[in-house]
């Protein structure tokens, strides 16, 4: 049976589909992308600030369920610009304490609402 995670604390999601859901010991959060929770307007800034706001609200989803970002097994990154990479991979990195999941990192040529990175995860419990 799945169960369907939502966190109040993140973006409604901006088409049909939710969070994340729960199924067998995996949590699968959608893409998260950098809108702000409390309007779901895209976060200004460049790279660094909209990779912060998209990890933060991933970090919600996982809040929602109570696991952290040491439960995460695999990430897949949308970045709309690999010349950005080395600092999308700075503010990625801080949120891991070295303990990092497996990883694709992949060059879009766009992302909802124009957003320059998204950010989907797989978690095991």
């Amino acid at each position: 049976m799945n169960t369907v995670i939502n966190s109040p604390d993140a973006p409604a999601a901006v088409g049909p589909y939710v969070q994340a859901v729960k199924v067998n010991g995996f949590i699968f959060v959608s893409g998260c992308i950098p809108l702000e929770p409390d309007t779901n307007t895209l976060c200004p800034g460049g790279i660094k600030e909209q990779t912060r706001r998209a990890m933060m609200n991933l970090q919600a989803v996982l809040n929602a369920d109570g696991v952290t970002f040491s439960h995460i097994v695999k990430t897949t990154c949308f970045i709309r610009n690999m010349d950005e990479f080395l600092e999308f991979n700075e503010v990625y990195e801080s949120f891991f304490n070295g303990q990092f999941p497996a990883r694709s990192c992949v060059e879009v040529c766009r992302l909802p609402r124009d957003a320059l990175v998204e950010i989907e995860a797989i978690v095991s419990q």
